[in-house]
């Protein structure tokens, strides 16, 4: 039975486009934080037998929202002082694994993390080999050894720090590059870092007991694996570890930490992540974080670097790993990119005609080939969103909308009523809610 009571009838009312999303082979799960209030609402089941039905603690793929894992694990190390976000990358590789580029500006730590590398999305080669493999698992055979071979043939497009291209080999490469500094496992070390601290007890990089995923043609989707890059897309987690996450980016104090956890290198790593490090030109209010895309109000951006965005939808929303996909082949995804479109419309479009805006919003989204997520939070609002599925983001949902445009909307709709009650609430003198 699921521990968590009946969410209130506003919020499921406003939440049931979600619970669309997985199909009527698949289940959802929706962690929620409004203010005091938390809820978690599952709605489906994760087997074909109908048997299983998705709960708390039903295991999903993150896919690339592990990116905000391993940029919150950057920022954790940049506080202890064990390593700096301009450190280059060659000081945590051996010498003969060192993309080729000008040194002159090399590549640091930073730029792996807001995708300014210049690094492609994919090691070299690693493409055609998987190919043959893209409906079982594709990259579960490219590990750590691979990926050293591949660096020194990988080319480097411009000038590190001036573009953004979308990279999973960048966010990957930042995990390993961490865990070389620590001298971890890279799951290890997250586990040690900020999972343990945080009370994340389902989150991890390996399949565990129950884990949801999609189906394809009436089969089972076999689980993600990329050995190689276990920082760019490798966690898995449920709804209640994602309410527990969101709510330590809200608000560390509500989250109880162990005795050994260094609090206050944590509590740094969590206001640094959320902090915008580029603009994008023509980006319409929309910037990169370690991690994390951030929306502010258009004009009130301030003064940031400034850079031209390459890959005009899959990189601002964290799509990327889908998205390529389509170059194997696989017309599954063709739908990807509708939902990336739409839910650029969406961020860029701002809170709707009566609502108040409610401030940044801080989101990632994700598609693998079993299973989609949404994480998102509003600071100003105290608002928090986690929608985890089993079934693709390409999926359209609630009147002809994309998985991704419509959490997001959920997201900044739950935003401006919360910033909305809490005006009201201060000029009444009367608590929000009532």
């Amino acid at each position: 039975m699921d521990p968590h009571p009946e969410i209130p009838a506003d919020l499921g009312r406003l939440l049931r486009p979600l619970f669309r999303s997985a199909g009527p082979d698949g289940g959802v799960a929706v962690a929620v934080i409004r203010g005091d209030e938390r809820a978690v609402a599952c709605r489906g089941r994760f087997d074909r037998s109908g048997e299983r039905p998705v709960r708390a603690d039903t295991r999903f793929e993150l896919g690339s929202v592990t990116k905000t894992f391993t940029g919150l694990l950057l920022a954790e190390m940049a506080a202890r002082g064990e390593v700096r976000y301009d450190d280059p990358i060659d000081r945590y590789l051996p010498a003969n694994a060192v993309p080729g580029y000008p040194h002159e500006r090399p590549i640091t730590l930073l730029h792996l993390a807001t995708h300014t590398s210049g690094l492609p999305r994919l090691p070299v080669g690693v493409l055609p080999a998987v190919a043959p493999r893209w409906f079982t698992r594709p990259y579960a055979t490219f590990g750590p050894s691979h990926l050293l071979r591949a660096l020194p043939r990988t080319p480097v497009r411009g000038t590190p720090g001036t573009q953004v291209r979308y990279s999973n080999l960048g966010c990957g490469l930042l995990g390993l590059l961490l865990a070389n500094a620590a001298g971890q496992r890279y799951d290890d070390l997250l586990a040690a870092r900020v999972c343990g601290p945080l009370g994340l007890v389902d989150t991890s990089c390996g399949p565990g007991r129950e884990d949801a995923g999609g189906y394809r043609r009436g089969r089972r989707v076999p689980s993600f694996r990329l050995p190689a890059l276990p920082g760019a897309s490798a966690l898995r987690s449920t709804a209640d570890d994602m309410l527990r996450y969101l709510q330590a980016h809200l608000s560390l104090d509500a989250v109880p930490l162990p005795e050994r956890a260094d609090e206050a290198a944590l509590r740094t790593a969590l206001g640094e992540v959320r902090r915008p490090r580029v603009g994008r030109r023509r980006g319409g209010g929309l910037r990169l974080c370690l991690g994390w895309n951030q929306r502010v109000p258009v004009g009130a951006a301030g003064e940031l670097d400034a850079v031209d965005a390459v890959d005009e939808f899959d990189e601002v929303l964290g799509l990327g790993g889908a998205v390529q996909a389509r170059d194997v082949g696989d017309s599954v995804l063709d739908a990807v990119g509708d939902a990336v479109a739409d839910a650029v419309g969406a961020v860029r479009a701002g809170p709707g005609a009566g609502s108040e805006d409610p401030g940044e919003l801080v989101f990632h989204a994700s598609s693998t080939r079993g299973s989609s997520a949404f994480v998102g939070f509003s600071p100003r609002a105290q608002v928090g969103l986690a929608v985890l599925t089993g079934a693709r983001s390409g999926v359209r949902i609630g009147r002809g909308r994309g998985f991704v445009q419509t959490a997001y909307e959920v997201l900044r709709t739950l935003a401006a009523q919360r910033v909305t009650e809490v005006g009201a609430a201060a000029r009444g003198g009367a608590a929000p809610g009532t």
